[in-house]
């Protein structure tokens, strides 16, 4: 396993229930630093995706002045191994609480996509398409 370079970045409402999404849909734990005086408020948190992929979180905490890390606004864009793993992935996000916000298809670029919103509004775009 590789150390990931590149992380996308999220803030929720309910860290505890990302925490548990991310988890049902794949991601690993590599790290979860919580507030000393309410441990609810997850400071930090960094989960591995596959081989070098990675995502960065915490709870909505009101440190930054601007609306960069509002929850509901992210996308992140996950590569899965297969077309059939982007079906399977798409039941475990919905399994999970995920909302289907785009049907399973083939674009002409390539490979299966498709899309859901985590509780927060977050869209997760599935792929199979690895780039070039």
């Amino acid at each position: 396993m590789t150390t990931p370079q590149l992380y996308h970045c999220l803030r929720y409402t309910d860290a505890a229930k990302a925490i548990e999404f991310l988890s049902a849909v794949g991601f690993e734990e590599r790290l979860v630093v919580r507030d000393e005086t309410d441990p609810s408020i997850v400071v930090h948190a960094q989960f591995q995706w596959r081989d070098n992929g990675g995502l960065m979180f915490g709870s909505i905490r009101g440190d930054v002045k601007d609306d960069v890390f509002r929850p509901g606004v992210g996308v992140a864009n996950i590569v899965v191994e297969s077309d059939e793993a982007v079906d399977a992935l798409v039941e475990r996000a919905l399994e999970a609480g995920a909302t289907l916000a785009q049907e399973p298809m083939n674009p002409p670029h390539g490979g299966r996509m498709a899309g859901v919103k985590d509780f927060d509004g977050n869209y997760w775009n599935i792929d199979s398409y690895p780039g070039v």
